[in-house]
Formats: C-alpha cells, sequence, structure tokens
C-alpha cells in the first residue's frame, strides 16, 4: 500500500467512526441519541486507534494536515507534504459523506439544524476568537509533541516512518481520549484541519433536510489553530 493511499484510508476510517459516534449521540431516533460527551470522546479515541492501526505501516499514519506539517518542519517527515495532505482531505470528505449516507434516516427525522451541522464539524461552546484559536492550538500542541517525543529509533538502515503510530494505536487513541476530556470542551477538539473543514464541505454540499448554514465565519479556526498548535510543538521539540 502507498503512503497516500494509507493517508487516504486512514483519514477515511477517522471521520466515519469520529463523527459517526456524534450523529449517534445527536440525531434523533438513534440506538444512542443523547448518550452524550464521554461517548464521543471515547468514540473519537476508538475511532483514532482503529485509523492509525490499519494505515501506520504503510503511511506512518498521519491522519491530520496539522501532524504532517509539524512534523516537516522538525524535518521528521521527508515525503511529499502536498501529497499527504491531499489524501488526507480526500479521505475526509468520502468518511462525511459515508456518515450521510449511514444515517440518512436521521437526518431527516432530525429538527435539531445545529445537532446536524455538528455531525460534520466542530462549533465553539462559548464563541471567543482568541480562546476559541488559542483551544485548537494547545489540544494540537499536546498531540503533535507527544508524537515527536515518542519518535522511535533507527533499526540498522531502517526508519520507521514517523506518525501518530509512533505512539502506538492504543497510546495515541488514549491521548486523544485524554484531549477530549481534558482541553475538548471548549470548541470540540477538532485538533485536525482535515477532520473539520471536509466534513464541513460536505455539510454545505449534501442535500440535508432542514440544515443551517456551515458556519463559514468560524471555520478558519479548527485550520489554522491546529497548525499554529503543530507549528508550536515543533518549534519546542526543536529547541530541546
Amino acid at each position: 500500500m502507498s503512503p497516500f493511499v494509507g493517508e487516504f484510508i486512514g483519514t477515511m476510517l477517522l471521520v466515519l467512526l469520529g463523527n459517526g459516534v456524534v450523529a449517534n449521540v445527536v440525531l434523533s431516533e438513534t440506538k444512542g441519541h443523547g448518550s452524550g460527551w464521554i461517548v464521543i470522546t471515547f468514540g473519537w479515541g476508538m475511532a483514532v486507534f482503529v485509523a492509525v492501526s490499519c494505515v501506520t505501516a504503510a503511511s506512518g499514519g498521519h491522519l491530520n494536515p496539522a501532524v504532517t506539517i509539524a512534523l516537516a518542519a522538525a524535518e521528521k517527515f521527508d515525503g511529499s507534504v502536498g501529497g499527504y495532505i491531499t489524501a488526507q482531505m480526500a479521505g475526509a470528505l468520502l468518511g462525511a459523506f459515508l456518515v450521510y449516507l449511514t444515517y440518512i434516516s436521521h437526518y431527516a427525522a432530525s429538527n435539531d439544524a445545529d445537532a446536524k451541522l455538528a455531525t460534520f464539524c466542530t462549533g465553539p461552546a462559548i464563541r471567543s476568537t482568541w480562546a476559541n484559536l488559542f483551544s485548537e492550538m494547545i489540544g494540537t500542541f499536546v498531540l503533535v509533541f507527544a508524537v515527536l517525543m515518542a519518535e522511535p529509533p533507527s533499526v540498522g538502515e531502517e526508519k520507521t516512518i514517523l506518525g501518530l503510530g509512533a505512539l502506538g494505536a492504543l497510546p495515541v487513541g488514549m491521548l486523544v481520549l485524554g484531549i477530549g476530556l481534558s482541553l475538548g470542551g471548549t470548541t470540540g477538539y477538532a485538533i485536525n484541519p482535515a477532520r473539520d473543514l471536509c466534513p464541513r464541505i460536505m455539510h454545505f454540499l449534501l442535500p440535508i433536510p432542514r440544515k443551517r448554514d456551515s458556519d463559514w465565519s468560524y471555520a478558519w479556526i479548527p485550520v489554522i489553530g491546529p497548525i499554529l498548535g503543530g507549528l508550536i510543538a515543533s518549534a519546542v521539540y526543536n529547541a530541546m
């Protein structure tokens, strides 16, 4: 499997399972309706575990443009940044579309337009530009810094491709669970531009009954915040 195919499949699985658990919790008449934030954060942790498990050997399991950019800035990734990000974005688009197809009857049954948007992308609990931006930055800083600190050693002439898989699938899933439980209450912790922007685009494009606008005025925060947080993590790691 090529690294680009790995990133495409991994990010598709990440968004399918991650946004899928949100849909199960917030849409009307689902089996998991109303089960709450703990279920959502645990579901995202499991989504990361599954996605990273599947593609670590192929691509390192970046699954996140902020991770790819930060690793390149830290000189820990010498592959195609543009190719990885393109694959991640395409995978996220497909993952969001598959969530829509899975829950299509529940989108029709639900009247809460905000909940429908939440199944695609994040939004702040309290709208405050700089506070929301900082929240996305610090969450992504924790993620990327942990990945950099967990860099595996070289073995002979071979070196493991660095990515989320450097932590191991289960630890990185637990890390994302921890970030969500501790830091996710402010913005919903996108910590991943592809995970937020591409599903937001699908929300805009898909014929979802009684949907609201896609909140484009907020959309830059879960893109720029994670990239900045990752770059700061890279700078701190290099300084150390």
